[in-house]
């Protein structure tokens, strides 16, 4: 039993979702920047699933995700991927202007 809750919290730790947050998000969202939408969204299918089969492991697994240390992890990835985010566009607008003055000799 002690390992089944280690690996559901391993699994939240790597999904981690606030549940209201995932209903809110859109995955094909053009200006957004938060890598963490897609894991959300499984994250979210994943409690549906198991909210079907069991509430109250459906309970715990909210529970879990709602947890400080998880909340903090997500909070810095979060952070971390859009600094990465903002870095990966300013790289390709650099790109993008060197080919143009360049390559292309606009």
């Amino acid at each position: 039993m002690l390992q089944s809750r280690a690996l559901v919290l391993a699994l939240i730790l790597l999904l981690g979702t606030t549940l209201p947050e995932v209903q809110s998000k859109s995955i094909f969202e053009k200006d957004r920047r938060d890598w963490l939408v897609i894991p959300d969204a499984i994250a979210a299918y994943i409690y549906e699933a198991v909210n079907k089969i069991s509430p109250k492991a459906a309970q715990f697994l909210a529970d879990a995700a709602q947890a400080q240390p998880v909340v903090v992890t997500r909070t810095f990835l979060i952070r971390e991927t859009t600094k990465l985010s903002i870095l990966a566009e300013q790289l390709v607008e650099k790109i993008k202007n060197l080919w143009n003055t360049k390559v292309r000799g606009y």
